[in-house]
This record gives structure tokens, C-alpha cells and sequence, in this order.
């Protein structure tokens, strides 16, 4: 089992103060597994410093602003891929049934398809089975990774890392197909209200709340997360 699907889980969840404060151990993590490619790892190491030594209420803005008003970055895998056609409702309840299949129960906020929460659960799998796991989403992984690469975004090192980890490639037929789709523009208010038409408001990805409500709330608590980085490798996920 590696821990390194942990930190890059983490990397990808709301930036709380929890993360700001684990990011040296996360730093340890990715570098004594070695996993992840010595170049993605030096990006890796850059966004965990930003992490440790921002202002946290930029952080948040910076993650809002990228993951919650564009659904072209959405963390979310299944809309990727479903949209919001019912296919993607069957998707979620596989999903979901094979999480519960290995120990780890989502709770009633929790969207199965949730990027995070995704690589947490490759984190308590043994290493072969999480990498052919996560050959199965790469073409969406691909297509974040590029997505926000074109945006200058540090967190492309983390998706790139996750194409770095994984043994396969992408379809690029797939690929190709993914990147044609529309890719909104955080700072055009019209175009994301058109894209968003019809659309639940959520605050955070995977958030089912409303004002008042965490951001982040789709995938498990963030010092859950942290508390299951320390876990015995034959302990259960929850």
C-alpha cells in the first residue's frame, strides 16, 4: 500500500489548515516511496511550500476559483465522462459498492467519483491493484492535467504525477475527444453561468451544502485523511 495516493489526494482536497501544517511529512512521504517522477516531484515540492507557507484564504480562493467554477477542472471523473446523463448514476453506485466491497463506507455527502476520494481508496489497496485502478480514469487525469497546465496552475504536478505513477497511457482517441469539449474561462461570469444553467449550487467539490457549508466536502475529512496516512498497512481504510 502506498501512502504517496494519500498526499496526492490530499494535494487535491480544499486546503485547510490541516494540510498546511502536514505538508513537510507530506513532502517526506513522497520522497521516501519514490513513486513519482523525479521532475514531478520537484513540482510536487514547490506547490507543497506555496501550501505550507501561504495565506490560507488565498489558497482557498486559488482552489475555488480553478475547481469550482469551471466544469472543465471538475474533480468530479464520472462528468467527465457521463455528464449528467443516468449512466452516470449507475457508474456511481458501481463504485460506491466496490469501495463498500473493501471496507471503506462513504458517507451520504460523499460522491464516489470524487477525485480525492478516489486516490484515498487506491492508498489502501495494494500496489498492483491501485495502479491498475488508476489506468482505468487516465484519460480524464490526462485531460485535467493539461487543462491546468495550460493555466500555469501548479497543481498540473499533481495530475501529471498520477500519469507519471500510472503504468499505462490514455487512449488518445479518448484524449483528444475530452480536450475538445468546452473549457470555461473562471473569469467569464456569462459563459460559467450558461455552463452551470440548471446546475445545483454547490461550495466546494463534492459539496452538497450550502452557505455556512465546507468547501471540500466530497471526499472525507481532511484530518481523517491525515489520520490514515499512519495506519498499520493491514488495518482497514475506516
Amino acid at each position: 500500500m502506498a501512502k504517496t495516493f494519500k498526499v496526492l489526494s490530499l494535494l487535491l482536497t480544499y486546503p485547510e489548515a490541516e494540510i498546511q501544517e502536514a505538508a513537510g511529512e507530506m513532502k517526506r512521504i513522497l520522497t521516501s516511496e519514490k513513486l513519482v517522477p523525479a521532475n514531478c516531484l520537484e513540482g510536487l515540492n514547490r506547490l507543497l511550500d506555496e501550501i505550507a507557507d501561504g495565506d490560507p484564504y488565498d489558497l482557498q480562493e486559488r482552489y475555488v476559483l480553478l475547481f469550482d467554477r469551471s466544469r472543465s477542472l471538475s474533480l468530479h471523473l464520472f462528468e467527465h465522462i457521463h455528464g449528467e446523463s443516468r449512466d452516470r448514476g449507475q457508474a456511481m453506485v458501481d463504485l460506491a459498492e466496490h469501495y463498500e466491497q473493501h471496507g471503506l463506507v462513504l458517507s451520504a455527502k460523499e460522491l464516489p467519483d470524487f477525485l480525492p476520494l478516489f486516490l484515498e481508496f487506491l492508498g489502501t489497496r495494494p500496489l498492483p491493484e491501485a495502479l491498475e485502478l488508476l489506468e482505468q480514469p487516465l484519460h480524464v487525469i490526462a485531460a485535467l492535467a493539461e487543462r491546468l497546465r495550460k493555466r500555469k496552475s501548479p497543481y498540473a504536478w499533481v495530475l501529471l504525477a498520477l500519469e507519471g505513477v500510472a503504468k499505462g497511457k490514455p487512449s488518445q482517441a479518448v484524449l483528444d475527444e475530452l480536450l475538445a469539449a468546452p473549457d470555461e474561462d473562471p473569469d467569464d461570469l456569462e459563459a460559467l453561468d450558461r455552463a452551470w444553467e440548471d446546475q445545483p449550487v454547490t461550495f466546494g467539490p463534492g459539496s452538497s451544502g450550502g452557505p455556512g457549508v465546507s468547501p471540500g466536502g466530497g471526499c472525507p475529512a481532511v484530518r481523517d485523511t491525515l489520520a490514515r496516512m499512519d495506519r498499520p498497512a493491514d488495518s482497514k481504510p475506516l
